[in-house]
């Protein structure tokens, strides 16, 4: 099967989960609205109800999750400095080289904490991680755009978890593919770059 077929496959795949997650929230009773998720009052209740309390929380948790807890938070000083130099770098270059943009707010979703069920301790947690995590996304797809502008060949060996553009790359070892994938990236960025300085062209 070509990989074309594959990766449309794949999107269909993700149109059909998408239908499935707005299943969820019919049968979970709860709606998004202006990013705030709204449960119904008889549905709040119950969660309140099902809540665990913080000590008897931090009490199951056991002695060595609390003792190294802090290890885990320390990570959030590298993670925002991370988050800071790579909006800056693609707000910066990004323009220059006619390089897509990506929206920081597709990725890094913070939700979790509004679920009436969660802790303080719990809510804190989920905050982090869907920060941390969706940081990470954020971060990868920028180093994927940038790998499509500047390097957009596949590698000889197969590696895991590759970002959407790749599959698009040209193969390796494959010249002229090459030199027709560098002048389709060049009239992007062209376009690209009118319509940032410009306001004006087309993808």
């Amino acid at each position: 099967m070509a990989i074309d077929e594959l990766v449309h496959r794949i999107r269909e795949l993700e149109e059909k989960l998408d239908q499935a997650i707005d299943e969820r929230r019919q049968l979970f009773s709860y709606e998004v609205r202006k990013r705030r998720v709204r449960f119904e009052q008889a549905v709040r209740q119950r969660h309140r109800q099902l809540k665990t309390g913080i000590f008897r929380y931090l009490f199951r948790s056991g002695f060595l999750s609390v003792l190294f807890a802090p290890m885990v938070y320390v990570l959030i000083l590298p993670l925002v400095i991370l988050d800071i130099f790579v909006s800056l770098y693609q707000f910066i270059c990004f323009p220059v080289y006619g390089i897509e943009k990506v929206k920081r707010s597709d990725f890094i979703v913070i939700d979790r904490h509004q679920l009436s069920y969660l802790n303080a301790i719990e809510k804190l947690n989920c905050v982090y991680c869907g920060y941390a995590n969706g940081l990470l996304a954020y971060s990868r797809m920028i180093a994927g755009q940038s790998e499509a502008h500047f390097c957009p060949i596949k590698h000889a060996r197969r590696s895991r978890g590759q970002h959407g553009h790749y599959w698009s790359f040209s193969e390796y070892g494959d010249a002229e593919g090459l030199s027709d994938k560098w002048r389709d990236v060049a009239k992007k960025s062209e376009s690209r770059r009118g319509r940032y300085w410009f306001g004006s062209g087309e993808d």
